[in-house]
């Protein structure tokens, strides 16, 4: 009988809440329905979902929502953890949960890959290898969104890659609740949250965006949306690398989200 192989990859703490996920979402289901819904068979994988599947679910309704034939997979380590997924799948059709690792245990290679708060454990080297790993496994068409949150959801960064490396980065905030746009600095991805210092994009980036946000103060009066988009014209009208619009437009600003090319804030390697 063959030995069974080890998932790739490391348990994580499991940290989960009802719609932790649901800023990354709602930018998911909004950007990527398209390349979902012109897929054969889209699969969709959620990776290290945590201690529950809630927001695997969450991301299998949103995801259905526009794309109904999208087929989605949890796929977790720790064997408890799938238990838990396996005992609620049945009430959802096209949803199954799967021991594995970043080898990704599925039958074809997936459409989009979902993978937030997984790599907040592994050093610089092994983010940027993961990243690797992961587009490798993709669909020629495929997508993977990395990225950070906090515990309830309030403050998100994900990148999104595809099998030719990063493509974009997106910040996400509830806005009523955010100081200053450098308060999501923590949530940066592993491959960048060292990099937050003199000398590299992503420092200038943040430290513009704070001063875009200053200078969008006024329009406090009408609300923290209006801050935040006045704050996001300015930028893209001022930051050096920003030689097109933010993506998304005005509408995906107002939901206190800024899209930018990678270019923004790669580092020097």
């Amino acid at each position: 009988m063959a030995r069974a192989t080890r998932p790739q990859g490391e348990v994580t703490r499991g940290t989960t809440n009802p719609n932790r996920l649901r800023r990354a979402d709602r930018w998911t289901a909004a950007t990527q329905g398209r390349l979902l819904r012109a897929a054969p068979r889209p699969l969709a994988v959620d990776l290290g979902y945590g201690a529950t599947p809630i927001t695997t679910i969450e991301l299998y309704t949103r995801l259905r929502a526009v794309a109904p034939a999208v087929e989605v997979v949890g796929i977790e380590i720790e064997p408890d953890r799938v238990a838990a997924g396996r005992a609620v799948q049945a009430r959802y059709p096209g949803l199954s949960f799967r021991r594995g690792g970043f080898e990704l245990p599925v039958d074809r290679p997936p459409t989009l890959v979902r993978a937030f708060n997984v790599l907040r454990q592994y050093d610089e080297d092994a983010a940027w290898r993961a990243w690797d790993d992961l587009t490798a496994r993709l669909d020629p068409s495929g997508v993977l969104i990395e990225g950070t949150c906090d515990e309830v959801g309030r403050r998100a960064v994900w990148v999104t890659l595809d099998r030719t490396g990063p493509r974009t980065i997106t910040f996400a905030a509830h806005l009523p609740s955010l100081d200053r746009p450098s308060d999501l600095a923590p949530r940066l991805p592993k491959t960048l949250i060292h990099r937050n210092v003199e000398g590299e994009a992503v420092h200038t980036l943040l430290a513009d965006f704070d001063r875009a946000w200053a200078i969008a103060a006024p329009q406090s009066v009408f609300g923290a949306r209006a801050r935040w988009t006045t704050a996001v014209e300015h930028l893209a009208a001022t930051h050096p690398i920003c030689a097109t619009p933010p993506h998304g437009g005005r509408g995906r600003w107002r939901l206190g989200e800024l899209t930018l090319p990678w270019s923004a804030v790669a580092p020097t390697r």
